[in-house]
C-alpha cells in the first residue's frame, strides 16, 4: 500500500497519459500493443508485475492489462487472488490464469509468527496453486524463524522477506541480512527497491549483500526518498539493480511494481516496460 502521495502533474504527465490512453480505452484489443520488437527484451528475466499496481482492477481486468503489456509473470496481490484452501476455489484460479497466459511465480505480502495452524495455510495454498516464493513480512523473533525453516524444508517454497520503508519491521539492508544468517537456504528477500531508497539504502548494495538468497524484486522507484514515481525516472540505478541480478542469474519473478496513479495506470507502466528495456538493452 502506497505512504507516499505525489501531487504533481507537469505537461510530460499529460502528453504520456494521453499518447497512452488507447490502451486503457481498448485493452481487449490490444494484446499485443506492447510486445517487444525484439525476442527476448528483458534478457531472460522473468519480466512480471506486482498485481498491486492494477489494485483498482478487478483480477480479469488486471490479467488483460498484464497481458496487454506483454508480460507473463505475476506476483499475485491477495486481493486480486484470495489465498483458500478450498480445492474448487483453487482450480478456478488456475484455470484463470492459464486463460489469461500468465503464471503466478510469488504471492504476497504475507505476514508470519508462531502460530503453526495459519502459517501452514499459507504453504498449503503455495504448494496447491503451484507457487516458487511467498513474500513475507515475518515477526522478528526465534520462534517464527525456526518456524518458517521447518516449513521451506517441508514444502520445498522459498521465503522473500518484504522491506517496507522507514521504520517498518524490515527497514534496513541489514535487518534481512542479520535475520537470515545462519538460516534455511531458502529463507531470503523479496527487495523492495523504491522502499529501500525511501529508507536511504542503496538497492543495488541489498541484491549484492543477499546474493543467493534473492527470490523476489520489486522493481519500484523513488525521488529524493519521498516521491513514488516511474520506474528510471527517480533515484534507482535502474542499469545497476539489473547488472547485479544478472550477475547472480536470478530467475525469480522481476516485478515492476508501480504506486501511483491507481485508476489508470497501464500507460506508466508501459514507461516503466519501456525504461527496463532499455536498460536490458545497455547491458546485452
Amino acid at each position: 500500500m502506497s505512504e507516499i502521495q505525489g501531487t504533481e502533474f507537469s505537461r510530460r504527465d499529460f502528453l504520456r497519459v494521453t499518447s497512452a490512453s488507447a490502451v486503457v480505452i481498448g485493452l481487449g484489443t490490444s494484446s499485443g500493443l506492447f510486445a517487444a520488437k525484439k525476442a527476448d527484451p528483458y534478457l531472460g528475466f522473468k519480466m512480471g508485475l506486482q498485481s498491486y499496481s492494477l489494485r483498482a482492477f478487478k483480477v480479469e481486468k488486471a490479467l488483460e492489462a498484464t497481458k496487454a503489456l506483454g508480460l507473463k509473470f505475476w506476483e499475485a496481490y491477495p486481493g486480486h487472488i484470495p489465498a483458500s484452501t478450498v480445492p474448487g476455489t483453487i482450480a478456478d484460479q488456475k484455470k484463470l490464469l492459464a486463460g489469461s497466459d500468465v503464471t503466478m511465480l510469488a504471492y504476497g505480502v504475507l505476514g508470519f509468527d508462531t502460530n503453526e495452524t495459519k502459517a501452514r495455510q499459507h504453504f498449503d495454498y503455495a504448494k496447491a496453486i503451484g507457487l516458487e516464493t511467498l513474500s513475507a513480512n515475518p515477526n522478528k523473533d526465534k520462534g517464527t524463524f525456526d518456524l518458517l525453516d521447518k516449513l521451506v524444508e517441508e514444502y520445498g517454497i522459498n521465503i522473500a522477506i518484504h522491506n517496507h520503508g522507514p521504520g517498518a519491521t524490515y527497514d534496513k539492508i541489514d535487518d534481512v541480512v542479520n535475520i537470515v544468517k545462519g538460516r534455511h537456504a531458502r529463507i531470503g528477500a523479496c527487495i523492495d527497491c523504491g522502499h529501500y531508497l525511501r529508507s536511504k539504502e542503496n538497492p543495488v548494495d541489498a541484491i549484492e549483500r543477499l546474493k543467493g538468497r534473492v527470490f523476489g524484486v520489486h522493481l519500484k522507484d523513488v525521488k529524493d526518498a519521498t516521491k513514488f514515481t516511474i520506474l528510471g525516472e527517480g533515484d534507482l540505478d535502474l542499469k545497476g539493480c539489473l547488472k547485479a541480478l544478472q550477475a547472480q542469474k536470478y530467475q525469480h519473478c522481476l516485478a515492476v511494481e508501480y504506486e501511483e496513479s491507481e485508476k489508470n495506470p497501464v500507460p506508466d507502466l508501459e514507461v516503466c516496460l519501456k525504461n527496463v528495456r532499455e536498460a536490458c538493452a545497455k547491458l546485452a
